[in-house]
């Protein structure tokens, strides 16, 4: 299929590319909206590889939270990498560790992400506190702190 004829998630990342050092907010669904990660231990596991350098590489994460059925997160694109083989990474070795861990059988992930590119630093801190509430808008906690899969390098 030729770059015209594009359809779906394919189509949508057509004429897009990831800016060296450029933030991003960064979603990834579940496959089917699934709740994965209403397990602990499922939820524990996507954390340890969200921490993992052999993930990250030179890129970061300024802020994200694991919700049962997607993740939200400002991604800082590092040295020789993009958005999408970041996005891959953590979606590979996050399913790898969880299948091997027989935590979850079947798809994890949707084919597709969604970002958007921060345009300046004012939307930083107001993102990331939309970030670490989305469990207190879900309803399940009362206080952010409660919540025990979300991190922000401010904190």
């Amino acid at each position: 299929m030729d770059a015209d004829n594009m359809q779906g998630h394919k189509a949508l990342r057509k004429g897009r590319f990831s800016q060296e050092n450029n933030m991003y907010h960064v979603t990834i669904v579940t496959y089917q909206r699934q709740p994965v990660f209403s397990s602990f231990e499922t939820a524990s596991a996507l954390a340890r590889v969200l921490n993992s350098p052999a993930v990250l590489k030179t890129s970061s994460l300024s802020a994200w939270v694991i919700m049962p059925d997607h993740w939200h997160a400002i991604v800082q694109v590092g040295q020789h990498d993009s958005l999408s083989q970041i996005v891959g990474r953590i979606k590979a070795i996050s399913t790898r560790v969880i299948h091997n861990k027989k935590m979850w059988e079947g798809n994890l992930w949707t084919k597709a992400f969604h970002d958007r590119a921060l345009r300046s630093e004012n939307e930083l801190l107001p993102l990331a506190r939309y970030i670490v509430a989305n469990p207190l808008r879900a309803g399940l906690v009362q206080r952010a702190g409660n919540y025990p899969f979300w991190n922000a390098v401010w904190v």
